[in-house]
């Protein structure tokens, strides 16, 4: 992914420079720089914002657990939902994709898919730690709930990393880290761009995430905060879940344009029910620019939906997980400090490059 000016924000350095900086010994780099680790955020990876040296941190020590070589260890990775949407997609590809690139043979990655089934996943993640897997890898469904899987992993010092939505527990304990965006933050820069889309007035729906979840949670926080605070004359006039889901998002947007056919905005907090709102619109008759839609994520379907008119910004929400998960399983099992949360830096994409940056989505 190449980093424009003014598309990154804020400042990004590599794990290995943010776990140094947490040490108090930081070193700043930009994004053009490999990572430790060999992952290379020029070519989409993940990067990882500045990070707060007063964070609490995590070593093996500290865990009670004991140093293994992933190259020869048992690791599970736990997939919350049924790979038809690109984040998921991208976000399964890359966990595998590092782990062959690392030389951890196929037989030793346990892969499982909860299919958006909260017991599932839970019966899942039990079952590999019963299988004897040393680290687990987890995309959760929901944000609770995870209590008998903390057992289990506490009894047998199997450490969690958690990516993309965060566990409600406690770090060091529970689980060891949470690698992931800011989603307050993304919310906020949706609203900076439909306040900019709907030159601060008018009325805006928007298409909640699934419940459950902090991703949901903040996102819709981060929204409505920044709306008030920016555009105040901005309403916020309907608000319903999507589920994440195109079809759910298209099925909402359908309702929403029969009892509020002159809207002017939608905020989707991600990408497939920004396209299935934009079939709504297409469907009601609505030409592009009518309605603006500003979402969440970073797929080349809603990328491409600016290219064509009907999508007005996409804030990004990197799933490229693999190679920073691995590269922060082995700092933690060299005995290196982990920080509670590694929160990447996510780029966003309007008019300005869309088209030129097609390629950088998935």
């Amino acid at each position: 992914m190449s980093a424009m000016p003014g598309r990154w924000r804020p400042a990004v350095i590599t794990l290995g420079a943010a776990l140094l900086l947490v040490s108090a010994c930081a070193k700043s780099e930009d994004s053009d720089t490999p990572a430790a680790g060999g992952s290379n955020a020029s070519a989409g990876a993940q990067v990882v914002q500045s990070a707060d040296p007063s964070a609490k941190t995590c070593t093996l020590d500290q865990f009670g657990g004991k140093k293994i070589d992933l190259k020869t260890a048992k690791i599970g990775f736990s997939q919350s939902e049924k790979e038809a949407n690109p984040f998921r997609i991208a976000e399964t590809k890359s966990i595998k994709d590092e782990a062959a690139k690392l030389g951890i043979p196929s037989g030793n990655l346990q892969a499982t898919n909860a299919n958006s089934q909260f017991n599932k996943q839970i019966s899942d993640v039990e079952q590999m730690i019963d299988s004897g897997v040393q680290l687990l890898i987890i995309a959760p469904l929901n944000s609770d709930g995870w209590d008998s899987v903390f057992a289990k992993a506490s009894a047998k010092k199997v450490p969690i990393i958690t990516i993309d939505r965060k566990i409600n527990a406690t770090s060091c304990k529970d689980y060891l880290t949470f690698i992931g965006s800011d989603f307050e933050e993304q919310g906020k820069r949706a609203a900076d761009k439909m306040a900019a889309a709907m030159n601060n007035k008018g009325s805006v729906a928007i298409l909640l995430g699934a419940p459950g979840n902090n991703v949901t949670t903040l996102r819709t926080k981060g929204f409505k905060d920044q709306i008030a605070k920016v555009a105040p004359d901005i309403k916020i006039v309907f608000e319903q879940t999507g589920q994440f889901s195109r079809e759910e998002g298209q099925k909402v947007s359908e309702q929403l344009l029969q009892s509020n056919s002159d809207i002017n905005g939608i905020y989707a907090e991600n990408d497939e029910m920004a396209l299935g709102a934009e079939v709504a619109l297409k469907s009601a008759g609505k030409n592009k620019g009518d309605v603006k839609i500003v979402s969440i994520d970073g797929t080349k379907g809603a990328v491409q939906g600016i290219v064509d008119g009907w999508i007005y910004s996409v804030i990004e929400s990197n799933p490229r997980f693999g190679p920073l998960a691995f590269e922060t399983a082995t700092k933690f099992f060299n005995g290196e400090p982990i920080p509670e949360d590694i929160i990447i830096s996510d780029r966003e994409y309007d008019q300005s490059n869309a088209k030129n940056d097609l390629n950088s989505a998935y």
